[in-house]
């Protein structure tokens, strides 16, 4: 028997954070909307965000194995490495991982942010197809990690197999919406992470999305709706 959601309020992040120190085994998704359901304003996700939902998407990051997101919301958002506190970095030492998760960047065109080349000890990943990285020379980048998964085209299936098979497990998607897309299409979302933002944004084209080709809604359970200064953040899993 399922246990019923802790559904309240919390005065701030430390107490915040305890709901999310159970990471899935799989894919955990993070996500930020408006109150009328935009994912960005302006193509970022930045102007919905707040300091509390900042310090937990670092939080987030820090549970995992790898970050992974689509060049369209790298680019938008400027991604650098990740950085992590110096307690956040020993605690993963003491559990066997690497002190940082990579950023893993799906991308067919390779242009990502220079800040991700900021720290040559933490490489981004680049997922892409066989034909982009012979078209494009991605391969002449040392800078980076090419892992190709696909041929025409990056296949979320192949590129959640080549992640694991290089020991990633807990896989942190932060977007963009295309990508949580074709997550949720190849049934590898195992969590959600819902941040509902106390902002009107109107519409605001994000990315390419296709019309879904889900036979029906994939059903979630709730495990908490917590309120923090008028943000609602909430957790769905499998």
């Amino acid at each position: 028997m399922n246990e019923s959601p802790r559904v309240g309020a919390v005065a701030g992040i430390d107490e915040l954070a305890s709901f999310y120190a159970d990471p899935p085994d799989g894919v955990r998704a993070n996500m930020i909307f408006s109150a009328d359901g935009a994912v960005a304003f302006g193509g970022r996700a930045g102007p919905l965000s707040c300091p509390v939902d900042q310090q937990l998407l670092r939080i987030l990051r820090s549970f995992a194995d790898v970050v992974l997101v689509g060049a369209g919301t790298a680019r938008a958002e400027n991604y650098g490495p990740v950085r992590l506190t110096d307690g956040q970095r020993a605690q993963r030492r003491r559990e066997g991982r690497a002190p940082t998760p990579p950023i893993a960047v799906i991308s067919r065109s390779g242009e990502l942010p220079a800040r991700l080349f900021d720290n040559p000890e933490q490489p981004p990943i680049l997922l892409t197809c066989a034909q982009s990285a012979a078209r494009r020379s991605l391969n002449d980048d040392q800078r980076q990690r090419l892992w190709v998964a696909g041929e025409e085209s990056v296949e979320m299936t192949r590129a959640l197999a080549l992640l694991r098979a290089h020991g990633m497990h807990r896989i942190l998607c932060e977007g963009g919406p295309t990508v949580l897309d074709e997550l949720v299409e190849a049934d590898a979302v195992a969590e959600i992470c819902v941040t509902l933002a106390p902002k009107l944004a109107a519409n605001q084209p994000v990315g390419q999305r296709l019309s879904a080709r889900l036979p029906e809604p994939v059903t979630m359970r709730l495990e908490h709706a917590l309120a923090c200064d008028d943000y609602l953040y909430l957790k769905y899993r499998r």
